[in-house]
């Protein structure tokens, strides 16, 4: 006589209304970046394809994307040599005023970008607080340094604040560790915290490239020339009106998109890579 088992029924998961909800708001920020990207693309190519072409042949264009990409590096790589340290010791060493220290670094971050540009024209300006005696040496208004110290300025804050993160990452007793078995400061920070911090260097890094190439105003009040893109967009808007605008716009956002990809699909084999 065969045993009979009972079984259970299988529990049909429902979906959480709040995962719902979450999985709703997700997908109107995504359509909203996605529409008003491809539009811009898709409808330039649709429309006036021609432009796009002349535009990305166009050395006055393509002098001022270079320019964009150049200037934005240039930042980057001094916010890396300012923005390291600085974020080593935030996330290392508690200090009298540390919280104004940290406010102080996030002010570029809200303050309008024409009011930083004002600020930055009383100190790199011709009469300004140091372009005044280093003006013999070295000229800011109008020229690439403006431009670079404009982005610098900007986008310096989001560098420093993940690596920073990224050094808090770390715990400090493997620091000792190699301390302890003869290694200085340096070699322990060299070769046990930066590989360990890598990644969020690594992404701060690339979002101080992006905020520096996008920015426009702090860099148009104290260095309208030589173009940068936005800048180049800007004016072209304003003597030539959106349809000469426009395929600068998209070539633009061609190139930062494409670079982009190709450091996403990097670092992402670089995690995979560090997993191994």
């Amino acid at each position: 006589m065969g045993i009979l088992i009972k079984q259970k029924p299988a529990i049909i998961k429902r979906a959480d209304p709040l995962m719902l909800l979450f999985y709703f708001l997700s997908l109107v920020l995504l359509l909203f970046v996605f529409v008003v990207i491809a539009n811009m693309i898709i409808g330039q190519v649709l429309t006036d394809f021609a432009g796009l072409v002349d535009a990305a042949s166009s050395k006055p264009v393509l002098k001022s994307i270079f320019l964009s990409l150049y200037a934005g590096f240039l930042a980057t790589m001094i916010s890396l040599l300012l923005g390291v340290p600085t974020a080593y010791i935030l996330a290392r060493k508690n200090f009298t005023g540390k919280r104004f220290v940290e406010s102080m670094l996030d002010v570029p971050v809200v303050i309008p970008h024409t009011v930083a540009g004002i600020a930055l024209l009383t100190v790199f300006g011709a009469n300004g607080l140091l372009g005044a005696p280093l003006q013999p040496y070295i000229q800011f208004r109008d020229a690439m340094p403006g431009i670079v110290v404009a982005m610098l300025f900007v986008s310096a804050p989001y560098l420093t604040n993940s690596a920073r993160e990224g050094f808090k990452s770390v715990d400090p007793k493997l620091e000792n560790a190699a301390r302890s078995l003869g290694a200085p400061l340096w070699k322990a920070f060299v070769f046990v915290t930066l590989p360990l911090a890598s990644r969020h260097l690594l992404i701060g890094s690339i979002m101080c490239w992006a905020r520096a190439i996008s920015e426009f105003g702090a860099v148009v009040m104290i260095a309208y020339y030589p173009m940068i893109g936005p800048t180049l967009i800007y004016d072209r808007y304003l003597s030539q009106g959106l349809s000469a605008s426009r395929p600068i716009a998209v070539l633009l956002i061609l190139v930062t998109l494409t670079i982009f990809i190709a450091v996403r699909i990097l670092s992402a084999g670089w995690r995979v890579y560090d997993r191994d």
